[in-house]
């Protein structure tokens, strides 16, 4: 081609891209006309804009260094237009015609959107997005910088709601991002910045790395009053114990809580509200209470405050946005939970993967039907959520204008205008998805998250472990009585194995029986699931299985649990890890009879957790679990709390680094 450099612009743009910057139904209807004689006839000025002339009469501009949605045409149409698209694809054409030997697949071009100057930023996004990004800077933001490789060439940062990507090279005006169009420049500038800061750091040659921009650093380690509100009411809880609450303790748990989100700590405040469930559990005499993880949220609630005196970013949840409302998104969905007391409420939580930003959310729906109804999961999957049953929901492909996404990844999709929402089967989607979503390789999958702080100071994403597994071989398959749980082996393509495991919930009394005829059945593709480390290897708890024959959510089926099973085998024992679970035992009493009502036995509980701690080498975790036995016996119950903070941390740190090491030795075996 000779005359007018050409648009190196025009022709990094991919039929994903353009579908991105408007929609796949106009890349369609674009190359469609192209295909039948109607495209544009193309001129190529001297400044490097390309005009093309429509045969409806219709003429459209590309001018030089900006994007689709400030190009210029003379349709009536609003945004990226069929005209816009179609001479896109028309000078892709015409220069592939010309130059045929470059049609061959680039090197990708490695570069850093950080580059772009504020200038640049100003003169692409204008003063007004400039100005509101600068408003985020001064309150602080966290955001992790993905640089692009050859299996995802694209450069892109993920924000705390939502995603921005930059699929050409050294152009602003293409950039991608899944908010909403009034904050299109925003975040656009957010991501650059966040660039910037990335390619300063130490490993900003890395290909995944997180950064905390901006906000102002305090003089000296300050907390919040409302966290130490907050706390105070935990410690409180801690003393008294989960058997002696009132209704006015939980009055007190819900506007503490409220206090939190007002003051935008949204993951104490999210933890305070999962106790204030456990105590309604406890006081219902429901089966989701559980003292254990009473214990983990107060060591939560402690652990956050004093990171969060450290200035650690990211512990308190301070820097994320409450809820971003995002423009046209696809959601991929990976399956159903159901839960839910044992007469009242359930509460449906569907998972989905957002593929273009490799990330997974939940969507929820809560029931609350009749005392003398008893909903179950076969019976909710005919209930409509959004237009269509749950149970094809749960197995969908989700493309919506009105979703709203939280710090926490839950979203929420507007019913306002029925058109914005589409759903249809999910087909082969999974197969699709990107590899932080998709899990090919689960051991090298886990290894990645060895960088990742303590699950009590990590940031409370609802989904952050929700995974597509790809399933090789089902080697096993049977029922553990004891913990009325069904367990299965499978592998996965690279040969590491991985215990899925589903327990039996009387909101689902078909689930063990679908997954059972479903896993036993052969064909199994994908299994969709919470990906974690346990007891020394990588544990799926099940959300659906994809087969050859389709799509099956195990707690949408129908059944009631009677199907006869074979007995699980035997898994070999776990001393240290018994050791570390029998500590957090013995402090998980205490918080629900109260350290007010401790006595005697309770403090040899504590002295014989420390002795096995120390008989198994773990002598930091014996010293603090025994300062808190010597604390109850010889000073005030108020004195203990301090010591009992310092044994529940140390002691759920190390069980989780514990299974997380056990877990990587597993996958090499």
């Amino acid at each position: 081609m000779t005359g007018p450099a050409r648009r190196e612009d025009l022709l990094a743009l991919t039929p994903d891209t353009l579908a991105a910057l408007a929609n796949r139904g106009l890349v369609k209807r674009a190359a469609k006309d192209l295909e039948a004689g109607a495209g544009p006839q193309i001129e190529l000025g001297e400044d490097g804009s390309v005009l093309g002339t429509y045969p409806d009469g219709s003429r459209t501009r590309l001018p030089s260094g900006v994007g689709l949605d400030t190009a210029e045409c003379s349709c009536a149409a609003t945004g990226v237009c069929r005209h816009r698209i179609g001479l896109v694809l028309a000078y892709q054409e015409l220069h592939t015609a010309a130059e045929p030997a470059e049609s061959a697949a680039e090197p990708v071009i490695a570069w850093s959107p950080g580059a772009f100057d504020d200038e640049q930023l100003e003169a692409a996004l204008g003063r007004v997005a400039l100005t509101a990004a600068r408003r985020a800077v001064d309150r602080g933001y966290t955001a992790t910088v993905h640089r692009g490789g050859e299996d995802q060439p694209v450069p892109w940062v993920e924000l705390a709601s939502c995603t921005v990507r930059f699929p050409v090279p050294h152009e602003l005006g293409y950039a991608l991002t899944d908010a909403a169009t009034p904050r299109r420049g925003e975040t656009i500038a957010l991501a650059v910045w966040a660039f910037r800061a990335a390619d300063t750091t130490a490993e900003g040659g890395a290909a995944h790395v997180q950064v905390s921009v901006g906000g102002r650093a305090p003089a000296a380690p300050v907390t919040d009053q409302t966290l130490d509100q907050a706390v105070a009411l935990a410690d409180e809880l801690l003393l008294d114990g989960v058997a002696h609450t009132t209704p006015v303790f939980a009055a007190q748990l819900d506007r503490a809580g409220a206090a939190l989100s007002r003051a935008a700590l949204h993951w104490p405040a999210a933890a305070l509200t999962e106790l204030r469930d456990q105590v309604d559990s406890y006081a219902a005499r429901d089966t989701r209470y559980a003292a254990a993880h009473v214990a983990e949220l107060v060591a939560e609630l402690h652990a956050r405050r004093r990171a969060g005196a450290l200035d650690r970013p990211g512990v308190l949840g301070t820097r994320e946005p409450a809820e971003t409302p995002l423009r046209r998104v696809r959601l991929v969905a990976l399956g159903c939970r159901i839960s839910g007391r044992a007469t009242t409420e359930r509460t449906a939580e569907v998972y989905f993967a957002q593929p273009d930003a490799g990330i997974a959310l939940v969507l929820r729906k809560r029931w609350e039907p009749t005392e003398d109804q008893r909903l179950t999961g076969a019976d909710l999957a005919t209930r409509r959520l959004l237009g269509s049953p749950l149970r094809a929901l749960a197995g969908a492909n989700v493309v919506s204008e009105t979703i709203s996404r939280s710090a926490g990844r839950t979203v929420t999709i507007g019913r306002g205008r029925v058109a914005a929402t589409s759903i249809t089967p999910v087909g082969s989607a999974w197969a699709d998805l990107p590899g932080s979503l998709l899990v090919r390789d689960t051991a090298a999958h886990l290894r990645a998250w060895d960088d990742r702080p303590p699950r009590l100071i990590r940031p409370r994403v609802a989904a952050d472990t929700a995974r597509v597994l790809a399933v090789a071989s089902v080697d096993s398959l049977g029922y553990d009585p004891a913990r009325q749980r069904l367990e299965a082996v499978v592998r996965d393509p690279s040969g590491t194995t991985v215990l899925i495991h589903a327990e039996h919930d009387p909101a689902c009394p078909g689930r063990l029986d679908a997954l059972a005829e479903t896993l036993g059945g052969g064909q199994v593709r994908f299994v969709s699931g919470l990906l974690r480390p346990e007891g020394g290897r990588p544990v799926l708890d099940p959300l659906a299985v994809l087969t050859a024959d389709g799509l099956v959510v195990p707690d949408l089926a129908a059944g009631a649990g009677t199907l006869p099973l074979a007995p699980a085998a035997r898994r070999p024992s776990d001393p240290i890890g018994h050791a570390l679970e029998s500590g957090v035992a013995a402090l998980a009493e205490l918080v629900h009879t109260g350290l007010r009502a401790s006595t005697r036995s309770t403090r040899d509980q504590l002295a014989s957790a420390a002795a096995d701690l120390r008989r198994i080498g773990l002598t930091t975790g014996a010293a603090v679990v025994q300062t808190l036995a010597t604390t109850l016996a010889t000073d005030t119950v108020t004195a203990a709390i301090g010591p009992w903070a310092d044994a529940a941390i140390h002691l759920l740190t190390a069980l989780e680094l514990h299974q997380e090491r056990d877990t990587a030795e597993e996958s090499l075996r």
